[in-house]
């Protein structure tokens, strides 16, 4: 071999290491991907707020289990307090490169705030739902009670849709008028009158859930937005049921987004969870010159300190839910709690696509056994809702619906009790398959009045259905409809 001719062995051996002595490679390496804004919902749902552990590379992001974070100096505590730092202040490496896993991470002050496992869960949700940050909380009941309790205090009022899950109006009609907050609730959402009618000039928001619970009487959005933006205020909606992988409320013209993380977005049922997401789309000043107040967001908290809205622009709603509300009244966020959601979020587009179509298979089959009175699912072409699920849900309403069954509560008693595949319990969104009579659990404290107005009826019962083979499933159903019949 010539003098002059390169040694290919040699120069792989020098190519291996320099890399692992790092300096060259690295280097010259590009750096990985930390916005992901502009890629597809199943590469963010995988990706997003993902962050390599620093001291040894971890590919997944650590259980960050500290209660409190050391500061750098001084200065970097009254930076952290501000609201002003990064973590580490995007601090440049030994060779004079900006650290690439800087730029997306907060720099933390204090687990009751935030921490840097949940922050991974609060990107990745932000991103799913086209906002511009999430703040996560300890359980969906706590997500609600944050969102308006930054809207809203004594004195003030919210308009809800009236058909919602029955813990949230037992949440707002129990301590939320114990905190002087009132409610009124709208009927008929296509109805101007009624809103006209409800709406104060003390109203702080309007609620309401993409899919409600239990029977999945789908919302029509785009309406409720329009009536919000006419009167300057935020929509709130709870998307637990929807999730971002079958319809995006902001989107839809909503500005606060709640979820139960229990559910569909954690998905296992191991791990109880929530989440507020900022739209970063309402006016906050507008409202304010309009005669909406919202003193958490728009006022100075004392002299010199700028307001939220003028410190944090479109992330200023979340600021101040983070902030005033959840620093102040702690429903913190377990670290593991928030591994497993954004664990759980990695198949949320994979495991809705099933829960969906086995939802579609079983609910098309229950209605036609005549031991079943009726279905309530809107992705069904005989409901009266089929059309506004065609069009905002491409006919994918979910997997959480009412099924009533003949006798009433007897007939409900027998299909329940003789299910076995279905696990008898409260719950929806888990892997396993779930079924609950809401007239004897979740609004079981309501008046006979209201629950005949809601539908609530003796022989309904909510079903979630599950990623078990359909197959079995609907055998299951069948025994449980094979009991109503032998009464």
């Amino acid at each position: 071999m010539s003098t002059e001719e390169p040694n290919a062995a040699a120069s792989g051996a020098a190519e291996i290491d320099a890399g692992r002595s790092g300096s060259a490679a690295r280097t010259d390496a590009a750096p990985p991907h930390l916005d992901w804004e502009g890629f597809g919902f199943d590469t963010r749902q995988v990706h997003a707020g993902e962050y390599a552990d620093r001291n040894s590379g971890l590919r997944v992001p650590p259980i960050a289990l500290s209660a409190g974070y050391v500061f750098d100096d001084f200065e970097d505590g009254v930076a952290r307090f501000g609201g002003r730092s990064d973590w580490r202040g995007a601090a440049s490496t030994s060779r004079g490169e900006v650290d690439a896993f800087t730029e997306s991470e907060p720099a933390p002050v204090y687990s009751r705030q935030g921490n840097p496992t949940n922050n991974v869960a609060e990107q990745r949700l932000a991103s799913l739902e086209g906002g511009t940050v999430s703040v996560a909380v300890s359980s969906g009941q706590a997500a609600i009670s944050a969102a308006l309790f930054a809207l809203a205090g004594q004195g003030d009022h919210i308009v809800s849709t009236a058909s919602i899950y029955g813990g949230t109006r037992i949440l707002f009609g129990r301590s939320f008028k114990r905190f002087g907050i009132a409610f009124d609730y709208v009927w008929d959402a296509a109805d101007d009158a009624e809103w006209e009618r409800a709406i104060r000039p003390e109203t702080k928001a309007i609620y309401t859930e993409t899919i409600p619970n239990p029977r999945n009487d789908i919302t029509d959005l785009r309406r409720i937005a329009a009536v919000a933006a006419r009167y300057n205020l935020p929509l709130v909606v709870d998307n637990t049921v929807g999730t971002p992988a079958l319809i995006r409320p902001v989107e839809h013209g909503a500005n606060i987004v709640v979820h139960s993380t229990t559910k569909f977005l954690t998905g296992h049922g191991a791990a109880v969870g929530g989440a507020v997401v900022d739209g970063g789309n309402f006016d906050w000043a507008a409202a304010e010159r309009a005669g909406r107040s919202y003193p958490l967001i728009t006022a100075a908290p004392r002299p010199g300190l700028a307001s939220m809205l003028d410190r944090f622009g479109d992330g200023a709603y979340a600021r101040a839910v983070r902030e005033a509300v959840v620093n102040d009244i702690g429903p913190t966020l377990s670290p593991f709690h928030g591994f497993l959601l954004h664990q759980g979020m990695e198949t949320l587009s994979l495991r809705m696509r099933q829960h969906v179509d086995s939802s579609l298979e079983i609910a098309a089959w229950l209605e036609q056994q005549p031991e079943v009175e009726s279905v309530d699912y809107a992705g069904l072409p005989s409901s009266p809702l089929h059309e506004l699920a065609a069009r905002d849900y491409a006919g994918r309403t979910g997997s959480v619906f009412g099924v009533t069954v003949r006798g009433g509560v007897d007939g409900a008693r027998a299909f329940f009790d003789g299910l076995r595949v279905f696990s008898r319990m409260t719950g929806i969104g888990d892997t396993r398959s779930m079924v609950l009579h809401p007239l004897t659990s979740t609004h079981s404290t309501f008046p006979d009045e209201l629950n005949a107005r809601l539908g609530i009826t003796p022989g309904l019962l909510r079903l979630s259905v599950g990623l078990e083979t359909p197959e079995d499933l609907i055998a299951d159903l069948r025994g449980g409809l094979a009991a109503v019949a032998r009464r």
